[in-house]
């Protein structure tokens, strides 16, 4: 039997192939250019798409355990709730899904919403899935380059409120560890379900002050304008996913999305350590940039 992956040539993907390399399961990553895959070499390349139900069916033969991430699509939620119907109709013993931090409560928020209904069917379902909720990413920011070392501006509208940014190679470890500890069972578990998120509440005055000591410059926030986010958006995404991110950033801002002790505490025990912090990645991304 065999773990499958979605997503798998995006980032998060990419993470949870990685952390899954040398374990000894059988992994299958699914992806619609086979050919053009570069994956580890002990994964499998299958030809497939979340839309595309008669493909799922045919790749889900021989699958154990399912990694499910849905694209930033339009149809998001159809092709979710379609794969996990799939997955059970092939008898999938285990899931891990990836949904999001503050879905239950960013009802305005497309791309939340839609997480939280496959959320809601997993658990009417009481299907054997871990649930794993992410905060932004914080690799998000390294789209911060050119305004940081050019102007010495941080340009996302993030606010004051709060955000627990986490690291993409936690949440690629995490899944890894819930995929393998699902595979390796010898009948489906209990769900579960862990917040992702890093240790601190990243504030427009703290960003700052990170990325001022981490450049060695004086580094000032760009403002809370979200006419201007959905703007620069446009310019590289369709108009709904831009303004999908516009309403993500404006709840990110009345709100905030700040994880309790607990929650970091839980995230930790799982991965066996703290999760990583942004200041250690600003460190990182300022000694990668200066390198060239």
């Amino acid at each position: 039997m065999a773990i499958l992956v979605t997503g798998s040539t995006g980032t998060i993907g990419k993470q949870v192939l990685d952390h899954l390399a040398g374990s000894g399961a059988q992994v299958r990553a699914l992806t619609r250019a086979p050919e053009k895959a570069q994956f580890p070499q002990d994964v499998t390349a299958v030809q497939g798409a979340l839309s595309d139900v008669d493909g799922l069916r045919r790749v889900m033969h021989g699958v154990s355990t399912l990694f499910l991430l849905a694209p930033n699509a339009a149809d998001e939620l159809t092709q979710a709730l379609q794969a996990l119907s799939v997955a059970r109709e092939a008898g999938v013993k285990g899931v891990v899904y990836l949904s999001v931090f503050k879905g239950t409560e960013y009802t305005d928020v497309p791309h939340f919403t839609s997480k939280h209904a496959v959320e809601r069917m997993i658990e009417q379902f009481d299907l054997p899935a871990t649930v794993l909720r992410p905060a932004y990413f914080i690799q998000n920011d390294v789209r911060q380059k050119e305004p940081l070392l050019a102007h010495g501006v941080y340009g996302m509208p993030i606010g004051a409120k709060g955000i627990s940014m986490v690291d993409v190679r936690d949440i690629g470890e995490a899944a890894a560890r819930e995929l393998l500890r699902r595979e390796r069972a010898a009948n489906p578990l209990p769900r579960e379900t862990y917040e992702l998120a890093g240790p601190d509440a990243i504030t427009s005055e703290a960003v700052v002050s990170i990325w001022a000591e981490a450049l060695g410059r004086t580094v000032r926030y760009g403002g809370d304008d979200l006419d201007v986010l959905e703007q620069r958006l446009k310019a590289v995404a369709p108009g709904w996913l831009a303004y999908d991110m516009r309403l993500m950033m404006s709840r990110y801002q009345q709100d905030g999305a700040v994880a309790s002790p607990a929650e970091i505490g839980r995230l930790a025990t799982l991965l066996g350590r703290q999760p990583r912090s942004y200041r250690d990645f600003a460190m990182e991304m300022a000694t990668a940039w200066a390198q060239g």
